[in-house]
């Protein structure tokens, strides 16, 4: 029998390590090629991690709720084969001489510089045993810095569980940089105590009383009230609110509902149309498609709507529509009640959830006739729809004015001050409007 290393794999980009939430089996237990094995978490999705081969669990080695890194062994298997070698999965070479192994006849002189390059990796890296986990972001502004570790011990990380996050050593180069005038220098007494940071907000005490009762926030909650706070520290925020028509929209989709899901075995909407609207004013109105770095703004190539959905826990997930200008009405409805599906069932991927550049937030699903979304960094406007209502109005005909039951729906569109101005975030909502309440009656799915 040999041993074989299950590694937690790569979950796409940005994603380096995740949470172990639940092991499906024991140790001891058999397992079958492709069986789902460990539940596992990242900051953007929870998902299944497979086994690519049969076997039998020998040994668990990342228990509930400790971190893998991608690549690291988070289980032992015993698999059919001959001998004892351990095997596992395949992993990039660490070391000049292991290359020279995996490649026997390379040359020298490629062995030597890869020697110097990978000490030199070595060199830079000057956290290596730290108790402290840096992302590679992180990691690579505070040895440009040159801070220290003591330096980065002193930081208070808003991230989760403490850690440091972009904005906080930012904000620790900006403070360390920030020249100090010569009379405060030549006034203040010499001490070697550092200087205090400036405190981050905090909630008001709360007074917990007899027969209250504390509920822990769960590891997903705690991420999205990070976002949420983040978004409305960097953003200032401003809303736009509109009422449209949208009677065509409710009767067209009235007629072709029955049919389409006849047809394609899938539910039609709102939530297409919604989008493909949405898509258009993006078209039309491409500096919506932005996300700011810096006093940089960059224009997004590809239009990658995000889609907030509630799950059954009562937390929010944002699944990505990913190219949704390249996409039929057809193939956006299928689109959405896959991703929509596959959030309520915890089967989407880390890449199902990143890349958005413009979200869209249906609180109408709640009965809701509006509400002031807040923007999802790094994306600069989001919008809202409410609920659809049947109530008088009035329409203007060539007779004359009359008033008629319409169906009406309002919509919040929030966006970014910094880079986003009255203008343009209102003329977008502007067409999004014009889009629904003219929507043509004859378009087909």
């Amino acid at each position: 029998m040999a041993e074989y290393k299950l590694l937690l794999p790569s979950m796409g980009e940005g994603v380096m390590e995740a949470t172990i939430i639940s092991w499906m089996f024991n140790e001891g237990d058999s397992v079958k090629e492709d069986d789902s094995v460990v539940e596992i978490a990242t900051d953007k999705v929870d998902s299944d991690v497979p086994t690519p081969v049969s076997g039998k669990i020998v040994k668990i080695l990342k228990q509930k709720d400790e971190v893998a890194k991608v690549g690291e062994a988070i289980a032992i298997l015993e698999v059919s084969g001959a001998g004892d070698a351990v095997a596992e999965q395949p992993q990039e070479p660490k070391t000049a001489e292991e290359v020279k192994t995996q490649i026997p006849n390379v040359d020298s002189d490629v062995v030597k510089g890869l020697e110097e390059a990978m000490e030199s990796a070595k060199a830079s890296t000057s956290f290596e045993g730290s108790d402290l986990y840096l992302s590679p972001l992180v990691k690579s502004i505070a040895q440009q810095e040159n801070i220290s570790e003591a330096e980065l011990q002193s930081i208070k990380g808003k991230g989760l569980e403490g850690r440091i996050t972009k904005e906080d050593i930012l904000a620790f180069v900006a403070n360390r940089k920030a020249p100090q005038s010569s009379a405060a220098t030549q006034s203040a007494p010499v001490s070697s105590t550092p200087a205090p940071q400036a405190a981050a907000p905090v909630s008001a005490p709360v007074q917990v009383n007899a027969g209250d009762e504390v509920i822990p926030m769960d590891r997903v909650r705690k991420i999205i009230a990070e976002a949420m706070v983040n978004s409305k520290r960097t953003s200032p925020h401003v809303t736009s609110f509109i009422e449209t028509d949208v009677t065509n929209v409710v009767k067209w989709r009235t007629k072709h509902k029955d049919i389409f899901e006849k047809r394609e075995g899938e539910k039609l909407t709102y939530m297409p149309i919604f989008v493909k609207a949405i898509v258009k004013a993006i078209q039309d109105f491409p500096l919506i498609n932005i996300s700011v770095d810096g006093d940089k703004i960059i224009k997004k190539k590809n239009i990658n709507i995000g889609m907030a959905t509630a799950l059954p826990d009562g937390n929010l997930i944002v699944p990505v529509i990913k190219n949704a200008d390249q996409l039929s009405l057809s193939g956006l409805a299928k689109a959405i009640n896959d991703l929509a599906h596959r959030a309520r069932n915890k089967k989407l991927r880390p890449e199902d959830t990143q890349g958005a550049t413009y979200t869209i937030s249906n609180v109408g699903g709640f009965g809701n006739l509006m509400g002031t979304p807040i923007i999802p960094q790094p994306q600069v406007a989001i919008l809202a729809v409410g609920a659809i209502v049947k109530k008088p109005a009035v329409l203007e005909t060539k007779d004359g004015d009359v008033i008629a039951i319409r169906n009406l729906m309002f919509m919040s569109h929030s966006y970014d001050h910094r880079v986003v101005d009255g203008s343009l975030g209102g003329m977008f909502l502007k067409h999004v409007h014009d889009y629904l309440q003219n929507w043509d009656m004859n378009t087909e799915i």
